[in-house]
């Protein structure tokens, strides 16, 4: 080779390894000072504390933005995107760059990201997004052929919950980043930042309305009032976290079941204080969560909506090293009573479960519903059958405990008899019934003992006559339930129980509920 070849080949090495090494630092070393000064880590950093060490191999790392004269300060178009490991599983992962245009969606950023997502849905690859940015950028959508191309795809539309995906929220976004949130299976936040349609700008010239970011769309609001996201954290790095142990009890795909951990911990241990855990009166407030950390492999769990919908516990953990997924009433709130959030918060890990052959385990202590006129206004009835009909549509494997209290319709929407449990069991402290005879009575007889001077007596009469037997030995004799069993071997009968009840076929479902949308 010539040394005129020669030169020709390193001046080709070093122009493409100065154009590397220029694509590295996005916006550029000004942008990532700001970004740091704001408090924020950037999409790289993001990207190394998510990934295995060396494991993340970066697609369209020269792109840029097409828009003439901005090709110099666009790299990546604001968007990194690559395929990685994550606890040595295969991923996709893209991550907004906000030191470019403000993390803004140009036509390669967008381009990018939708081939990114259906290459994962083509080789079963998981999702991992970290958000941040400010939406549609204004140049490369404005008129009908700028806008006209970069409408909702249909890869997140018609995604079918065929891969895990997963979607942190680590600086104020707006537009595709907030989409991208609301269509992810798990969703984590930075407490501090702002998820939204728009920004409060965009919302003032639009409607004259001026709030906050927190106000908009900050955690709180998400936490207790719309459930679109699902953790939150106080730092980027504890949000990235959440996101792994999240994934830990995830499938790579639909084809595949959870994996499986060892563990030391034994299927048959007895559990000597559980009982210990219930309140002598039957109306005392305990937590639930005691519960669980009782039966569950080393007592760990990963709650899922801790904040939304608080009277009903959903969480994912393990049973003799199986993932399963725990539906339970929380009596500490509302005495376990569900509202219109917990039927909503239901419906949504029912679906995401079924989808991702994880086994349901129920563990019931409810008084019933929260009715109320305010409940009525917001479709109580509809929310509760929607439960149902999840419910009756999930083909994993499921099992029901009642503990203390299952009452009326809400015995139904915990999967109880006929609801489609593999099995259906109770602890001696079980109550089941229509409805409590104080309930009933009031119901009834309520004007007529108005009228009674003598009313306390002729209650108690009452009391004593609708004195119904809601213990479970009565469904029990009756082959109604399938035992009653005591409750120091809840966790032996629940892990012997999931193990047979996957032996014909896993924990596989039918994935009847995969096209369910991802809100309520």
């Amino acid at each position: 080779m010539s040394d005129q070849v020669k030169d020709a080949v390193q001046n080709s090495i070093n122009d493409f390894t100065k154009r590397k090494e220029k694509a590295r630092l996005g916006g550029g070393e000004d942008k990532i000072r700001r970004q740091h000064e704001a408090g924020f880590l950037t999409a790289r950093e993001r990207i190394n504390l998510l990934v295995d060490e060396n494991s993340f191999m970066e697609l369209g790392g020269l792109n840029h933005s097409e828009m003439v004269g901005t090709e110099d300060k666009s790299s990546g178009d604001g968007l990194i995107v690559g395929v990685a490991k994550v606890g040595g599983r295969p991923v996709v992962v893209q991550a907004g760059d906000k030191t470019v245009f403000a993390g803004t969606e140009g036509s390669v950023h967008i381009r990018k990201a939708r081939k990114i997502h259906e290459y994962a849905l083509r080789r079963g690859l998981p999702m991992f997004n970290l958000q941040e940015g400010g939406g549609l950028r204004m140049p490369d959508g404005m008129g009908s052929d700028g806008i006209s191309d970069k409408l909702f795809p249909n890869e997140m539309l018609t995604h079918n919950r065929e891969v895990p995906l997963m979607t942190a929220i680590l600086g104020d976004s707006f537009g595709g980043p907030t989409w991208a949130a609301v269509s992810s299976d798990f969703v984590t936040q930075l407490k501090g930042t702002c998820m939204a349609v728009a920004g409060p700008r965009m919302l003032e010239m639009a409607t004259g309305q001026k709030v906050s970011t927190e106000e908009l769309g900050g955690w709180e609001v998400h936490a207790s009032k719309t459930g679109q996201v699902d953790s939150f954290a106080e730092t980027e790095e504890a949000c990235i976290q959440q996101m792994k142990d999240y994934f830990s009890y995830m499938p790579l795909n639909a084809t595949e079941e959870p994996p499986f951990k060892t563990t030391e911990d034994c299927p048959n241990r007895l559990l000597e204080s559980i009982s210990s855990i219930l309140p002598d009166k039957a109306n005392r407030v305990y937590d639930m969560k005691k519960i669980i950390s009782e039966i569950v492999d080393e007592h760990t769990f990963f709650e899922y909506k801790e904040y939304y919908g608080g009277a009903l516990l959903t969480m994912f953990a393990r049973l003799d090293g199986r993932v399963v997924g725990i539906v339970a009433n929380q009596p500490k709130i509302y005495a376990g009573a569900a509202g219109v959030q917990e039927c909503e918060k239901a419906t949504d890990f029912i679906c995401l479960c079924d989808s991702f052959h994880i086994p349901l385990i129920f563990l019931h202590d409810t008084p019933g519903f929260r009715i109320s006129n305010e409940a009525e206004k917001l479709k109580i009835p509809t929310k509760i059958m929607v439960w149902n009909q999840a419910l009756a549509q999930s083909t994993v494997p499921k099992l029901s405990v009642v503990i203390r209290k299952s009452i009326g319709a809400a015995y139904a929407n915990m999967c109880g008899p006929t609801m489609g449990a593999d099995l259906v069991v109770a602890w001696p402290t079980a109550e089941i019934n229509f409805t409590g005879p104080e309930v009933g009575i009031n119901v009834v007889y309520g004007r007529q003992l108005e009228g009674v001077e003598n009313s306390k007596e002729v209650r108690q009469q009452l009391l004593e006559k609708w004195a119904f037997d809601s213990s479970p030995y009565k469904a029990a004799g009756k082959h109604l339930i399938d035992d009653v069993i005591d409750p120091k071997e809840t966790r032996q009968f629940l892990c012997r129980s999931i193990e047979i009840a996957c032996i014909k076929k896993g924990s596989k479902s039918e994935r009847r509920l995969a096209n369910w949308p991802t809100g309520f």
